[in-house]
């Protein structure tokens, strides 16, 4: 399923448009370091850099397959982006190291319990007034929109996207700390409703 993951988003989902919105929405400044989180094949990971070359960016998966398949597409696109093999509940960053954390389509594979973790980190691994930017699966517009996410459910299991589908992001990412928590934007996709969010880290 792997090798099938990057031609079956761009087939199903608007990736280049949720991703490069993503990416305007946390508004990356040169020099400010910036971790994709469970970047996969790398494909938000290279966008940031390809759009922004004087940032420093980092992705991060537990996935040697995929990370494989994202060390390629580095090479052919001669782009300097550093990758590193890691759980996200366990991130091998030091303390207030990053300006902005990037997260697309990630969070849905996680349980409640790991979600938690891994949200325990990233506020950790951000400096103050950091932000958080995640593009995910939300809660569905209308009928058609839950329907069609019964197929990424019984794909990537009801148990990690149940409060995805009720739309409890958000509430996950202020029970972990954050501030100023929203939904910024919804698609509606052939698999279902797709929000963007963002949320920031205090100052204090």
């Amino acid at each position: 399923m792997t090798a099938l993951y990057d031609p079956v988003l761009r087939v199903t989902l608007r990736e280049q448009t949720f991703k490069i919105r993503l990416i305007e929405q946390a508004v990356v400044k040169p020099g400010r370091n910036i971790l994709d989180l469970g970047c996969g094949t790398a494909t938000l990971t290279l966008l940031i850099k390809k759009l922004h070359p004087e940032t420093p960016v980092v992705g991060l998966d537990a996935d040697p397959k995929a990370l494989a398949i994202a060390r390629a597409k580095c090479a052919q696109s001669r782009l300097d982006v550093g990758l590193d093999v890691g759980l996200s509940m366990q991130l091998p960053y030091p303390d207030r190291y990053f300006h902005r954390v990037l997260s697309s389509l990630f969070f849905h594979h996680l349980t409640l319990e790991n979600k938690r973790r891994t949200l325990e980190g990233v506020f950790r691994a951000l400096r103050a007034n950091g932000e958080l930017h995640v593009a995910d699966w939300g809660k569905p517009q209308n009928r058609f929109m839950r329907a069609a996410f019964l197929l990424v459910q019984m794909l990537d299991g009801f148990e990690t996207t149940s409060g995805n589908v009720k739309g409890e992001l958000p509430e996950t990412f202020r029970n972990a700390g954050f501030i100023e928590v929203r939904e910024s934007l919804r698609y509606m996709t052939v698999l279902g409703t797709l929000s963007l969010y963002q949320a920031r880290k205090p100052n204090a």
